[in-house]
């Protein structure tokens, strides 16, 4: 029937709509790990950005020698910042993907290897691995994105 919202007890007896929220799950505790990574980054390296954050290393100027960067905290808020710039969109374009009627496998397919892309990327950038390696992980998640959201422009085209 044309017009009715779908209640969410369909979605939850709905398989696809079950392994899109795995594998969304999986991607966001992997991109919230990232926020933890950096934290421990910035206490090991003493390399904080905020002077409320350095508090414990001491007062005023004796403090201040804190507030600097760091390649290693870098690096790792670069690798947060490309999560967040291709999980976010994943998490929208999946989400319409999985109520747009795909079939499971082809779905999973997607879900697991843009997880796997994306967990790839990470050890590539927190290790370093050698490119093309995080280059070729992002680009794989970033096809995934980019297919999913071919099929539901091809399935639902209210242009």
């Amino acid at each position: 029937r044309g017009g009715e919202m779908a209640k969410l007890t369909q979605l939850i007896d709905n398989e696809v709509f079950r392994a899109y929220a795995t594998y969304a799950t999986i991607v966001l505790l992997k991109m919230m790990l990232m926020s933890l990574i950096t934290a421990y980054f910035r206490i090991t390296r003493k390399a904080f950005a905020n002077p409320e954050d350095t508090a414990s290393f001491g007062k005023g100027e004796s403090a201040k020698k804190y507030l600097r960067t760091d390649a290693d905290v870098e690096r790792v808020r670069r690798g947060h910042l490309n999560d967040l710039e291709n999980i976010v969109p994943f998490l929208g374009i999946g989400l319409l993907y999985a109520l747009s009627g795909p079939e499971l496998y082809t779905a999973l397919l997607h879900f697991r290897i843009f997880a796997g892309a994306r967990i790839a990327h990470t050890f590539a950038y927190l290790i370093p691995l050698p490119q093309p390696g995080r280059g070729l992980s992002w680009a794989v998640g970033y096809a995934v994105t980019i297919s999913m959201a071919y099929k539901v422009l091809k399935t639902a085209l209210y242009l």
